[in-house]
């Protein structure tokens, strides 16, 4: 029955879906699982900037000089560098946005690039489902500052919540583990502060639209996962979003 459960999430349409949240949130983990679960994409800007620089695209070899100046890629760009990536067909029964939109203009964008581009030709009637993780405070700094990482083979590990079993090694090559220099905690409290005052507008932006669906993530993985699925299942069913065929 599960395997059943399974396949058909993964024939139906999905729509888009955007999660929201702090550093430290869950945003990438939660995001794998959706992509396993329904077997949609997730969409990085980050892999996205890096795969256009990598292969000289026009918008790579724009966005690769801009940085080079030290600079921050400007809106403009990234929508086209957005927007090429979400017209390829795996993006047909939906995608996971992942540090995309960032800001209130950037959501504006993306609702019109959908209603226009990817509403009319492919999931009529499936707008996106819009997830925002909560976290208190001090839990994201024992998420944040807690975590390590082994050079060697790429284990993560938390010392607060999945310690290795040796202090600071790695349990399957001994590595010494290391800290990831934005996960220090003088530079966690600036991260914090940059999406108080930028990121968390988006959130406001589509609370205004009553998109909004706020799910505590202070909760274990599993629990926070099963809320995450239990809203995409239902936002499909309210939205009846239907595949253009």
């Amino acid at each position: 029955m599960a395997n059943e459960s399974n396949e058909t999430a993964q024939i139906e349409s999905v729509g888009p879906v955007i999660l929201l949240g702090p550093p430290g949130a869950g945003k990438g983990t939660q995001s794998r699982q959706i992509v396993e679960r329904y077997g949609i994409p997730q969409i990085s800007t980050g892999d996205l900037l890096r795969d256009n620089v990598g292969r000289g695209t026009e918008l790579g070899l724009a966005a690769k000089a801009i940085m080079a100046r030290g600079e921050l890629v400007p809106d403009e760009l990234m929508y086209g560098i957005v927007a090429t990536r979400l017209r390829e067909a795996d993006c047909r029964r939906g995608f996971v946005l992942d540090g995309f939109p960032r800001t209130a203009a950037q959501a504006g964008w993306l609702d019109a690039f959908l209603a226009k581009e990817v509403f009319d030709n492919q999931a009529r009637n499936c707008p996106p489902v819009v997830i925002q993780l909560l976290v208190d405070y001090t839990q994201l700094l024992l998420r944040l500052t807690g975590r390590r990482s082994c050079p060697t083979c790429g284990r993560l590990y938390n010392i607060h919540s999945q310690p290795p079993l040796v202090d600071e090694l790695c349990d399957v090559d001994g590595s010494k583990l290391t800290i990831r220099e934005d996960d220090r905690e003088e530079v966690i409290s600036g991260r914090l502060a940059a999406y108080e005052t930028q990121t968390r507008r988006v959130a406001d932006y589509y609370r205004t639209q009553k998109r909004l669906v706020a799910i505590n993530a202070d909760r274990t993985m599993e629990e926070v996962t099963a809320q995450i699925f239990g809203v995409i299942d239902g936002h499909r069913i309210d939205e009846h979003c239907q595949d253009e065929r």
